[in-house]
């Protein structure tokens, strides 16, 4: 599996200002996925990353801005992880079980990033952006499976319904885990569920 991209204090852009910069995207992630946006407050950042209020618009103008530095980073590193197992892997199964694994990897290892993105309703407050589920990562998932469906490995269907299919049935089971339904890491249940998803789309 392909490493994965780095993690959100790399968004800063120089040494003296990735301390602080990066702390409040570390600990907004965290709040934000616990919590809630609308219950975290800047001065709970701010507490929380050990820096000044101050500090904070120094780098941001609001929370809001906040919340979408967040959002465009992830998205930008999962759209980076994709490529990289696009490359990595040359047929749409092989592809898109290594997507499977991945998102199992980082439900596992970061499931505050997962929540954000599955969970938060981005759009109440970063008003016109589109849904998580247009973003470019889904997109990337959803080209997967198209191009699987010209090579002949997928049945011919409508490629959201296939993608919806297949991908479905993996990110319920991230759901489940965190809200700590499921007690057992989701790799164990990566062959079931992998298998179960595959069959029911492939020619």
């Amino acid at each position: 599996m392909p490493p994965l991209a780095p993690t959100a204090k790399s968004l800063s852009a120089t040494p003296a200002t990735r301390t602080s910069r990066g702390r409040v995207l570390d600990v907004a992630l965290q709040l934000f996925s616990t919590r809630g946006f609308f219950n975290t407050t800047v001065q709970d950042i701010a507490r929380e990353a050990e820096v000044s209020i101050g500090s904070i618009y120094h780098h941001f103008q609001d929370k809001e801005a906040i919340g979408r530095a967040l959002y465009d980073h992830l998205v930008a590193r999962m759209a980076n992880a994709l490529d990289a197992i696009a490359k990595t892997h040359t047929t749409a199964h092989d592809q898109c079980r290594a997507v499977v694994e991945l998102l199992f990897q980082l439900a596992e290892e970061e499931p505050a990033l997962m929540a954000y993105m599955l969970h938060t309703q981005h759009q109440e407050f970063m008003p016109g952006q589109a849904p998580v589920c247009s973003s470019q990562p889904f997109t990337q998932m959803r080209a997967m499976v198209a191009a699987g469906m010209e090579t002949g490995e997928i049945r011919p269907m409508d490629s959201l319904v296939a993608a919806t299919t297949l991908f479905g049935g993996p990110l319920r089971m991230i759901s489940l885990r965190l809200d700590k339904i499921l007690e057992i890491p989701l790799q164990r249940y990566t062959n079931p569920v992998w298998e179960a998803a595959w069959r029911a789309i492939a020619t």
